[in-house]
């Protein structure tokens, strides 16, 4: 009896799963590059932190260092990823809710960073981390290199 309900609701589901899924909607998400360490576990969960929140990424597995260069982000805003979406770069665990803002407020800057991997920001807040949540900010990086805080996190 449980299959036959299960198989009577699933066109309905596969209904809905086919319009979050259409070609439209993927388009309408914001790309994310991501450069990043082909063995590094906790950028492939900040990639899957930006796809839970309506983000589409494509993940560069060759390192972030040359990208980070590239981009504008100076080295002492450094994490384990680098990533950019619509012409700003992101570096470390930015929350997806931040990149929202910036790409809401398009702010006069080089992107946003969360220097180092502070735990408890998106992708280093599994199992593994028992629950800690250190506090962090997200910096604004600025043409000038310098940097003022775009949010705080506690």
């Amino acid at each position: 009896m449980k299959r036959r309900a299960l198989l009577r609701h699933t066109p309905l589901a596969l209904l809905a799963v086919g319009t979050l899924l259409s070609p439209r909607a993927f388009a309408a998400a914001p790309m994310v590059d991501i450069w990043k360490d082909p063995n590094c576990g906790c950028c492939l969960d900040w990639v899957k932190h930006l796809n839970a929140n309506g983000f589409a990424t494509r993940v560069h597995d060759e390192g972030n260092a040359a990208a980070r260069q590239r981009l504008g982000i100076p080295a002492k805003f450094g994490s384990c990823h680098t990533g950019q979406v619509d012409g700003y770069a992101i570096e470390g665990h930015v929350p997806a809710a931040d990149l929202r803002r910036l790409l809401k407020e398009r702010p006069r800057a080089v992107g946003l960073a969360v220097p180092g991997m502070p735990i408890g920001a998106p992708g280093m807040d599994g199992a593994a981390y028992g629950g800690q949540r250190d506090p962090y900010d997200v910096l604004l990086v600025l043409a000038d290199g310098g940097s003022r805080v775009f949010s705080s996190h506690r």
